[in-house]
This record gives structure tokens, C-alpha cells and sequence, in this order.
């Protein structure tokens, strides 16, 4: 009979939405959270998107400290209250940022359209308090790094696109999705050197993750945030295409991008078939990093 029936509580998953009420997070703290992997995520058979098991939602409210703890631990900051939180000047702070000594976990454009970056607090407190970092806290920048500084040198686009990546990595759940997330941070132009075919190149186009939402699409706040998750640097670029042909071979056995029996008339399918063109390229070289 259908009361007989019984729902396992591992059976059930919740939206993004009833996951970040029921554990007491502000949507953004919750996408933060997911991010980061503190939030663990399944995909939604149905075709819905990503969705979170009553399970996972049970083990984070059953942790010492919840919700605080939880909270606390995607809690990000901006330049003034990070040079604050490591009792220091925010120029002193900036620097930092700029050589990759502390990493942006996030980022929004303000009213000016200019780029705020965003660094969780837990990471800072640990920068602060470790024992190896006591001269750069309180002496005087060494020289090499002054040098870079004044060259010009800025690592924050390229240490929050590694973040970013390994983000987009974590979610994939095939090879096709691990080839989307590399080819997210190309251009256009480098993703058509590497996938001539058209189909093929399409095909990969439906699995390439949008840029995080700034401005209405189209916007001049929209095409910056296209521009700081776009690589344009040498070395950058270089692995990032290797990676990828490493990758579409293995999305090539694991299942044959569709293609008609015959060829329609007219042109082949463009790579903005399924999204607008990305812009092309800018900032620095892409570390590896686990977030």
C-alpha cells in the first residue's frame, strides 16, 4: 500500500535553497560553502542542477559549534578588515595579495566598476600566526619582491582562477564536464585550435561553465569578469591546452560527441551556439591549487 512506503532520510535531497536555510547560511555563505568543499553536493538525476542529500545536511548540523563554526568557516573579507584581522597596514595587506602570499576566495565589481577581492578570514588568521611569516608581518618587503611589485606584478586574478578551476573540477561528474571547466578558462580562439571539428567543439561548448555573475550579460561589469577568468599569459595557456587535449581523449572514448548522420546545409555550428563569445583573454598564469 502507498502509506506503507517509506522514505530513507539518505533518499532524500534538498535544493541549494532549503540546504542554506536549514543550515543557517545566507545563499552566498551556502555557494561559498560548496565551493570550498565543506559543502558536499550531489547531482540531481532529474536534470535540476546540484542538490544536497539530508545526510550531508544532518553531519554539518551535528558538528561541534554549529551553525557558528560553519559560518565562520566561509566568512570572507575585503582588504580593509583582512589588514585588520592580520594587524597590518592595507598597503602592506595588498602587497601580499599581489605576490600570491594570501589567496581571493571570491570577488565582486562595486559601483565603479572596479574589482573587490575577497579573502576568507580563516585562511588569514593562520597566515597571521604562523611563525614562518613573522619578518614579512614586520620587516621590511625583501628586495626581490619589491622588484616584482614594481614590474607590475598582481597574482590575484590567477590564484582565484585556481581556485575557480578546482571548484569547476570538483562538480564534474564525466570527462566532457572536466573538459568544459578547462576549456572555461580559454578563449575562444585557443578552444578552435585545439577542437577543429565543429561538432566536437559545440558539443564541448555545452559543458563550459558561464563566469560568475556580475552585471546584467552583455554589460561592461560582465565583460570584466569574462576577462579575469580568461588566461592570456604563455605558460598559462600552455598547460591549460595540454590539459585539455588530455582530457578530450578520454571524453572521446568516454562518449562520441553527437554529430547529424548527414551534414545540414549551410555552416557548421559555431562555438557561441550555446553561449555568448567569451572575450579575449587577459591576466596572469594559473597555478595549481587545491582549494
Amino acid at each position: 500500500m502507498a502509506g506503507d512506503t517509506i522514505t530513507k532520510p539518505s533518499d532524500v535531497l534538498c535544493t541549494p535553497s532549503r540546504a542554506a536555510r536549514e543550515l543557517g547560511l545566507k545563499r552566498g555563505e551556502f555557494d561559498l560553502a560548496v565551493h570550498l568543499g565543506r559543502i558536499r553536493t550531489v547531482p540531481d538525476e532529474g536534470g535540476g542542477g546540484r542538490r544536497v542529500a539530508r545526510t550531508e545536511i544532518d553531519r554539518l548540523r551535528s558538528a561541534d559549534g554549529f551553525p557558528e563554526s560553519l559560518r565562520e568557516s566561509v566568512r570572507t573579507v575585503g582588504t580593509t578588515d583582512g589588514a585588520a584581522l592580520m594587524e597590518i597596514t592595507s598597503a602592506r595587506f595588498t602587497r601580499f595579495a599581489r605576490l600570491g602570499l594570501v589567496v581571493p576566495v571570491t570577488f565582486y565589481l562595486n559601483r565603479y566598476r572596479a574589482v573587490v577581492w575577497l579573502y576568507l578570514a580563516e585562511e588569514l588568521r593562520q597566515f597571521a600566526t604562523d611563525k614562518n611569516h613573522t619578518s614579512l608581518l614586520n620587516g621590511r618587503t625583501p628586495e626581490g619582491l619589491r622588484d616584482q611589485l614594481q614590474a607590475g606584478l598582481d597574482l590575484r586574478p590567477r590564484n582565484w582562477r585556481g581556485r575557480h578551476l578546482g571548484f569547476l573540477l570538483r562538480q564534474a561528474d564525466d570527462p566532457w564536464e572536466r573538459a568544459g571547466a578547462l576549456a572555461a578558462l580559454l578563449d575562444p580562439v585557443q578552444i578552435a585550435e585545439i577542437v577543429q571539428d565543429p561538432y566536437e567543439r559545440s558539443y564541448l561548448n555545452r559543458f563550459r561553465p558561464d563566469p560568475p555573475a556580475q552585471g546584467a550579460p552583455g554589460s561592461p561589469a560582465a565583460h570584466l569578469a569574462e576577462r579575469i577568468m580568461t588566461a592570456a599569459d604563455p605558460d598559462e595557456i600552455g598547460w591549460l591546452r595540454a590539459d585539455l587535449a588530455q582530457v578530450l581523449e578520454e571524453a572521446r572514448r568516454h562518449r562520441p560527441a553527437p554529430r547529424p548522420t548527414s551534414a545540414p546545409a549551410g555552416p557548421p555550428p559555431s562555438l557561441s551556439e550555446h553561449q555568448p563569445e567569451r572575450s579575449r583573454g587577459v591576466l596572469g598564469w594559473l597555478r595549481r591549487r587545491s582549494a
